[in-house]
Parts: C-alpha cells; structure tokens; sequence
C-alpha cells in the first residue's frame, strides 16, 4: 500500500496556529476534518524540529 498524499503548507500551517491558540489535539482534528494521529504528528515533529516543512 503506497502513502497517502501530503497535507498543504496551508493545512500545516493552520494545525500549528490552531495549537498556539491552545486548541487541543481533538478540536483540531474535528475542525479541520483530519486524522488525530496526523494532528498529532504534525504538532510533535513542529515542536521537536521548529520547522512545519515535509522533510526527506
């Protein structure tokens, strides 16, 4: 099974900007209509990385 496609820079983006607005992890993914787990990822690789960009 091949990988699903990628999230825009805007998704990530508005994901990151809902986080610093202190929205939790679920009314992310029930706002924006995404996967937790891929919520949850995104956040995690921001803060560990502190960049939102795909990486190789």
């Amino acid at each position: 099974m091949g990988r699903s496609l990628e999230l825009s820079e805007f998704k990530r983006g508005t994901m990151i900007g809902c986080h610093l607005c202190n929205k939790s992890i679920s009314e992310i993914f029930l706002l924006l209509n995404i996967p937790r787990s891929t919520v949850s990822g995104i956040i995690t690789k921001w803060k560990k990385l502190g960049t939102r960009a795909t990486q190789p």
